[in-house]
C-alpha cells in the first residue's frame, strides 16, 4: 500500500537520519529504497517528498563529487 504524503516525508527523513554519518544518500538511492519497500508508491511522490524536506529545511543538498541529501549540520558556534 502506498504511503500518504506525510508518511512518505517522515519515512524518507528517517532514512536520511539513519544514514547520517555512515552513508551519503543520493536522491536516486532514496527513490530506489522507497520503491523497493513500497512498490506501488508513485515515483513523483518520492520527488515531491524530498522537495518538501529540502524546502522545509529539514534536509539539505550537499555536493561532494555528486549531489547528496543530508540533515543540515549544526555548526559549532550554532550550539551556543
Amino acid at each position: 500500500m502506498a504511503l500518504s504524503k506525510a508518511e512518505l516525508v517522515e519515512y524518507i527523513f528517517a532514512m536520511v537520519e539513519k544514514a547520517q554519518g555512515k552513508k551519503q544518500l543520493k536522491a536516486m538511492d532514496i527513490q530506489k529504497a522507497v520503491l523497493k519497500a513500497h512498490p506501488d508508491q508513485p515515483k513523483n511522490d518520492v520527488k515531491f517528498a524530498i522537495k518538501d524536506l529540502i524546502d522545509g529545511s529539514r534536509c539539505v543538498y550537499t555536493y561532494f563529487g555528486g549531489s547528496f541529501i543530508e540533515i543540515p549540520h549544526e555548526e559549532g558556534a550554532a550550539k551556543h
